[in-house]
């Protein structure tokens, strides 16, 4: 069997090992799962635990396909988000137009999954990463974008490719001052169209990127959208594109509004696909997604017609370990179980073992400090807590949150697991 057939026909099993899932006495494949019958509440997984709501994930997948679709663009979601296949193939079921990724290695985990059309929203740098992407562009259904915006990086790209008998689609990185990667100027735009030029037997240049997440105010936002809307009309100009339509991407999870209502407003018909590629949309957090999307609600008519926006579908689940203050809990959560980047996770639901169903906590608890293992709850003296209560969190940064786990749960409104996802990062 050749390496490229292995991967594709990759089967995944669930071990028992694996932290935040029920008893298994012996790996099982993700289908079994729901035959288990596991619920959250009747403490039939082990905590700390990570779990999707399938109601809620049904709900934000289709308000963003929604949204996409009102603006007659495509939808390719960043995949590094979650890693996970599962959620990949409800994406694609959905309508997305493919998977944005970030690295060689996500790429090929996709790929092992079913996913046949990646946009790698990153430079190609390096030769067994090179080398990665190689062996799955020998499959003629395997559709591939990778970033350019540099001379040099186009002249690695074009000896390796052409080494191997092979062509590459790129799509030109446009940058800003003090932002991440991309062409900041004139010179080197020019520079890595002429790199283009030269090796045009075997790099096809099909578009143009920008991700403007770097960028924290919606007007250097939007004439940053701009500059890339100018370098677009002129190589559509030069005939600089070998795709038709050529295309046009941008668009994190925190101004994917104002992304679409500047391409939109560009007006380039179906010379240019409009492609955009939030990711966190999908479990949504309490953090920065949260403000975001409350802004966007409030900005943009399409969404604010659409009335009910985003809402978090991911909680980290664990027991109450010790009361050892009045004003204090200690919680079997911690770094190693959610993320505390961009935001500490926030106490959403007190349920205790035995009662009929979850409550809203009360609202002054918080958490004050996380460890690897153990969180601090900020209580009042006399709260009605107990040691073995199990509390539900929301998070910030779902990025950091699925990359702590190998299997996530999914549960339906009674708290049923009906479902697994597995993560490969």
């Amino acid at each position: 069997m050749t390496q490229q057939s292995a991967i594709a026909t990759v089967q995944e099993i669930i071990s028992p090992l694996n932290k935040g899932l029920g008893a298994l006495d012996q790996a099982v494949e993700p289908s079994e799962i729901a035959k288990r019958k596991w619920n959250l509440l009747h403490e039939d997984l082990s905590l700390p635990t990570a779990v999707l709501y399938k109601e809620k994930l049904d709900h934000n997948l289709h308000w963003m396909q929604q949204f996409i679709s009102a603006y007659g663009m495509k939808l390719a979601p960043h995949g590094k988000t979650t890693m996970a296949p599962a959620l990949f193939a409800m994406q694609l079921g959905s309508g997305a137009w493919g998977i944005t990724l970030a690295t060689a290695h996500q790429t090929q985990a996709a790929y092992a999954h079913g996913v046949r059309r990646v946009l790698m929203g990153n430079q190609l740098v390096g030769k067994e990463n090179m080398a990665i992407v190689a062996r799955l562009l020998r499959d003629p259904a395997f559709e591939y974008y990778c970033l350019v915006d540099a001379g040099e990086q186009v002249e690695q790209l074009g000896r390796f490719f052409g080494a191997q008998g092979l062509k590459v689609r790129v799509l030109l990185e446009v940058g800003v001052a003090g932002g991440r990667a991309g062409v900041r100027d004139d010179a080197q735009l020019s520079a890595v169209i002429e790199a283009l030029a030269k090796h045009s037997d075997v790099i096809e240049l099909c578009g143009v990127e920008l991700f403007e997440g770097v960028l924290h105010d919606e007007a250097p936002v939007r004439e940053f959208l701009g500059r890339a809307v100018e370098i677009m009309r002129r190589l559509l100009g030069e005939k600089r594109f070998s795709r038709t339509p050529a295309i046009l991407t941008g668009a994190g999870s925190a101004w994917y509004d104002v992304v679409a209502d500047v391409f939109s407003a560009a007006a380039f018909g179906d010379a240019v696909e409009i492609i955009l590629r939030p990711g966190c949309y999908l479990t949504h957090d309490v953090g920065a997604y949260r403000e975001a999307q409350t802004k966007i609600l409030e900005r943009n008519p399409i969404a604010h017609k659409m009335k009910s926006g985003l809402i978090p579908a991911l909680q980290v689940w664990a027991y109450v370990l010790s009361i050892p203050e009045p004003e204090k809990a200690i919680v079997g959560m911690g770094k190693r179980d959610a993320a505390f980047d961009s935001g500490l996770p926030v106490p959403a639901l007190h349920f205790r073992p035995g009662a009929a169903s979850p409550k809203a906590n009360p609202p002054h608890w918080t958490v004050t400090k996380m460890m690897d293992q153990h969180a601090f709850l900020e209580i009042k003296a006399g709260d009605d807590v107990r040691v073995g209560d199990m509390i539900a969190f929301d998070i910030a940064h779902p990025c950091l949150t699925f990359d702590k786990w190998r299997t996530l749960p999914v549960v339906n409104a009674a708290f049923d697991v009906v479902d697994v996802v597995q993560t490969f990062f």
